[in-house]
């Protein structure tokens, strides 16, 4: 059973099913991408990244944590094992602000070759990675409205830039479905596009829903997730329709993830994403 911001799934094959990695027969085949990207809305790139690249930043971000009360104390800060007593939430404010966010380990891994080489090669251009770069841990057990992500497309946060912006979400971590890692609306760019081409206006910047199982019932569409391992990454379209389910991770593991957003840097950039990610920035 899986829930999001309280709300329980239909684990039915009409509304729950599982995300289709690309096959190793077409990842250096940039054209079938594309198509597969335009089709889908995403694209499952398994190990795109060394595991061991990931689980360093993980240890890296939970050492830096230790004094929150978000981590077992005593516990290998590599493994992730969440506390379940009182956290310090203005330490973690700090830890997370004025140091990780700003820090060289973060911006050496978002613009790791394997990521920033990568869009170089798929946007067949020179690239812009956004400032703006947004890292998020889940406590097993946390839920409740504003806990997981809620359904939304990325756009509405982007519009004073170029449409044509990917995002890319990294697990940090081995994050299997139970650990609450990103869930796509199947078909769900196509019809963003289509409603936001019918109207003529753009949706406002705010979630759609918390009530994932009413969105899917209402589109008749299933919800998509994955076993996540470290060194997997999702690419996906700024119009897909995406949130996160609820950590119940049995062996009490947090969930940590990033999500950042590349661009071809001939393109409109978006000037509010050009600071670093902050409680205050308004976004």
């Amino acid at each position: 059973m899986f829930t999001s911001n309280g709300y329980t799934l239909d684990d039915s094959p009409s509304r729950l099913g599982w995300i289709e990695p690309v096959p190793d027969a077409i990842r250096t085949d940039k054209e079938a991408l594309w198509s597969r990207l335009r089709r889908d809305g995403y694209l499952f790139l398994p190990q795109q990244l060394d595991p061991q690249l990931v689980t360093a930043f993980r240890e890296h971000y939970f050492t830096a944590m230790a004094d929150t009360g978000i981590v077992e104390p005593g516990s290998d800060p590599a493994v992730g094992v969440g506390a379940q007593g009182a956290i310090d939430r203005a330490r973690i404010r700090a830890v997370l602000f004025e140091d990780i966010v700003p820090g060289e380990r973060y911006a050496a891994l978002t613009a790791h070759p394997d990521i920033r080489g990568w869009f170089e090669w798929f946007l067949g251009d020179d690239v812009h990675l956004h400032r703006r770069k947004i890292i998020r841990h889940i406590r097993p057990g946390e839920s409740g409205i504003g806990t997981a992500t809620q359904a939304h497309y990325d756009l509405v946060y982007l519009r004073e830039g170029s449409e044509r912006v990917l995002s890319m979400w990294i697990p940090l971590g081995d994050c299997p479905a139970e650990q609450g890692g990103l869930t796509y609306l199947e078909g769900s760019h196509h019809w963003a596009l289509a409603e936001e081409r019918a109207r003529g206006d753009r949706r406002p910047a705010a979630s759609i829903t918390a009530d994932l199982p009413a969105l899917a019932d209402a589109r008749d569409a299933r919800w998509l997730m994955a076993n996540y391992r470290a060194g997997d990454v999702m690419v996906h379209s700024s119009y897909i329709v995406h949130a996160s389910t609820d950590n119940v991770d049995p062996q009490g593991r947090i969930r940590l993830s990033t999500d950042i957003r590349y661009q071809r840097a001939s393109e409109p950039i978006d000037w509010r994403w050009q600071e670093h990610w902050h409680e205050d920035d308004g976004l």
